[in-house]
């Protein structure tokens, strides 16, 4: 597992008399991060490692999650490790940029973090790039980069495109390499190459794989 670190604008700094200072982040220092990888990588346990590392340090987050996504119960991250923690939720058409200032006006948030981020619509993902901008708040992103059938969830492309850092979370293939695909299996085990882009599963639906053997699995590549 990667550890997870905190945006620099929200570090702790030093004053001369070597006395631990807060230093309030600043409107030039706040980033949007989107953090990406294939299934079962283990994004969400860097995102509750990051959110743990801040409130270590006396800081507050706001965890967001997919509204649709409730495999582990509603407004609930949990990752595969067993760690876990409440989250608010999100879905289509929900103004990003209004919850994260009425959650400033609130008290004080030092970090908003996103599981599930590819079920963004674009319109949130410039929600939270103002947020970063306009309200200085730093803002960490977690999700698949593509989909079953090779291609961009519509919040990843967003997300690639105005997200000021990005980093990859990486887990392997079967082969040993890096895992950058993923497939889905039907009821009977089989790999399906058309469907719905989005259908909510875990390790008994996805499987990721290196681009060399989702070919082979989705019958683009002769295995011989």
């Amino acid at each position: 597992m990667q550890s997870a670190a905190i945006p620099a604008g929200a570090r702790g700094a030093t004053c001369p008399c070597r006395h631990p200072v807060r230093r309030a982040t600043t409107r030039a220092m706040a980033k949007l991060h989107f953090n990406y990888s294939t299934m079962n990588a283990g994004k969400s346990t860097v995102l509750l490692q990051a959110s743990h590392n801040y409130i270590e340090r006396g800081m507050q987050t706001c965890l967001l999650t997919a509204r649709l996504d409730d495999r582990a119960g509603p407004g609930r991250i949990e990752s595969r490790i067993g760690i876990g923690a409440d989250a608010d939720t999100f879905a289509p058409g929900d103004d990003l940029f209004a919850r994260i200032r009425d959650r400033l006006a609130d008290g004080p948030c030092d970090c908003v973090l996103v599981d599930e981020a590819q079920f963004l619509d674009p319109a949130q993902v410039w929600q939270l790039a103002r947020a970063v901008d306009d309200l200085g708040v730093p803002v960490m992103c977690f999700g698949l980069r593509v989909d079953f059938r090779g291609q961009l969830f519509p919040g990843s492309a967003a997300l690639l495109a105005l997200a000021d850092e990005m980093r990859e979370v990486r887990t392997i293939c079967h082969c040993g390499r890096k895992a950058t695909m993923v497939v889905r299996k039907g009821p009977d085990g089989e790999v399906l190459t058309d469907g719905d882009q989005v259908v909510i599963g875990g390790n008994e639906r996805y499987v990721s794989l290196c681009r060399r053997h989702w070919r082979e699995a989705t019958g683009d590549r002769d295995p011989t």
